[in-house]
């Protein structure tokens, strides 16, 4: 149980990272895929999202590193405040309900269903 934890935290962890990457490097590539109909026209919203997303893998990245399977799942369970708020933050702005729900909020439950598994390990 507590191996597939940790794949699953690494596998949102390298997710992230990659879409922060994409964000740095390619935003009008992976931007479409947030949700909102319209995208923002700020440059730097991209770059901030980038460096967000990228911290919150290294984040998750780092505490897998550190071994204690309850500190990461309080990582986990902290950081799935992330897609909940961006679902939150798509449905308020009338993006697309499917992306809001199917990833963002898929995103959440998984980090909160990895957080509980190394949580009751």
């Amino acid at each position: 149980m507590i191996i597939t934890a940790y794949v699953i935290a690494a596998l949102v962890a390298l997710g992230i990272i990659y879409i922060g990457v994409s964000y740095l490097f390619a935003p009008m590539t992976v931007a479409p895929a947030f949700g909102f109909r319209a995208l923002p026209a700020a440059d730097g919203y991209y770059d901030v999202k980038g460096v967000r997303d990228i911290v919150a893998g290294l984040m998750v990245g780092g505490f897998m590193l550190y071994g204690d399977h309850r500190a990461l799942a309080l990582v986990l369970a902290v950081q799935a405040v992330i897609p909940i708020g961006d679902m939150l933050v798509v449905l308020r702005r009338g993006g697309r309900k499917g992306t809001a729900f199917g990833v963002h909020g898929a995103t959440a439950v998984v980090m909160l269903v990895a957080a509980a598994l190394l949580w009751f390990a």
